[in-house]
């Protein structure tokens, strides 16, 4: 359904994304993932047909969104981060106008916006102002709007911003619905939404595609994601530069003081075995004890937090280098 081979993209000498490669097929749920400047949104723009790449196609349902912008939009609903509405139009106003610019038939306009209506639940406020809803009933609006017509595509850029916990839950089963019939692109921060939905994940960093996986797979990619919870009496300004040190660590989640005398670890070491063979000594050394030690579960944010941490790392060593 979705075809995107080795996009790239220019902002002057600036590179915002670089040889971005990756396919959609009918049906799926696929998360989309990125920090802030990793060249998703840019990505997301020149899917939409919004930006132009400098190099590389978007192809939707064989139509390339660049040439063939009718054909290829036709097929695609989108609902970017800030829903595109008018604020003194009615629901129903807002929804039947879109419906006629979607080249929907005047006669089938009503039955659309109906079915929109009823799928994300809001048929109750349809007569009254945009702009007198919340913020998470114009994100619904915004929704409705991306599926008038049935697009096989839908695109939707962070679709729960401004809800409560309940209706984030009934968009998750309305997304998962959706998603039986249709290919779905999902971008969010919140990336508990993304395992509950997605079958698939990407990630981006830096303007390049770092991983392209199940969450099921991610989460067991390899032993560098490895989470120690340590308690100890060991002061951070001691152990932790001795631990860089001796075994290094490319992350330390949360370190804080949580009795007097005993001070809390989240850890994630370069080397996991000699960091259990090293810990003993510099603890016996700082002359501290250890009260607990246990590997954690490792979750996406970790996964997320690598992977990204891991680009950004060796950008920043290149530059280095090259200066």
């Amino acid at each position: 359904m979705l075809e995107v081979q080795s996009l790239t993209k220019y902002y002057g000498k600036s590179m915002a994304i670089e040889d971005i490669s990756f396919s959609v097929g009918r049906g799926e749920i696929v998360g989309l993932l990125g920090h802030n400047g990793s060249g998703k949104s840019t990505t997301m723009g020149i899917m939409t047909g919004c930006l132009a790449a400098s190099s590389g196609q978007v192809l939707i349902d064989g139509a390339d969104i660049a040439t063939a912008p009718e054909q290829a939009k036709g097929k695609l609903g989108y609902l970017p981060e800030i829903p595109p509405v008018y604020p003194d139009m009615t629901v129903e106003e807002q929804l039947t106008f879109a419906s006629r610019l979607r080249a929907i038939p005047a006669a089938d306009c009503p039955d659309a916006v109906d079915d929109a209506c009823r799928k994300l639940n809001i048929t109750g406020v349809r007569h009254r102002l945009i702009e007198n809803l919340s913020k998470g009933y114009r994100q619904r609006v915004g929704f409705a709007q991306a599926i008038l017509g049935n697009p096989p595509l839908i695109i939707l850029d962070e679709p729960t911003v401004g809800m409560d916990p309940g209706q984030i839950i009934e968009l998750r089963n309305v997304i998962s619905e959706l998603g039986k019939e249709r290919t779905i692109i999902l971008s969010s921060h919140i990336l508990s939404e993304i395992t509950a939905v997605c079958s698939r994940i990407i990630i981006l960093s830096n303007g390049h595609l770092v991983a392209d996986d199940t969450p099921e797979r991610l989460l067991h990619a390899g032993d560098s994601a490895s989470r120690i919870y340590l308690c100890t009496s060991a002061l951070p300004k001691i152990l932790l530069p001795r631990l860089a040190h001796e075994c290094g660590l490319w992350n330390v989640e949360s370190c804080g003081s949580v009795l007097e005398g005993r001070w809390d670890y989240i850890l994630s070491p370069d080397d996991e075995s000699l960091f259990y063979q090293k810990l003993p000594l510099l603890i016996q050394e700082a002359g501290a004890s250890i009260y607990v030690l246990k590997p954690l579960e490792q979750g996406l944010e970790q996964v997320f937090l690598q992977l990204t941490q891991d680009r950004r790392h060796k950008e920043a060593s290149h530059e280095s280098n090259l200066s």
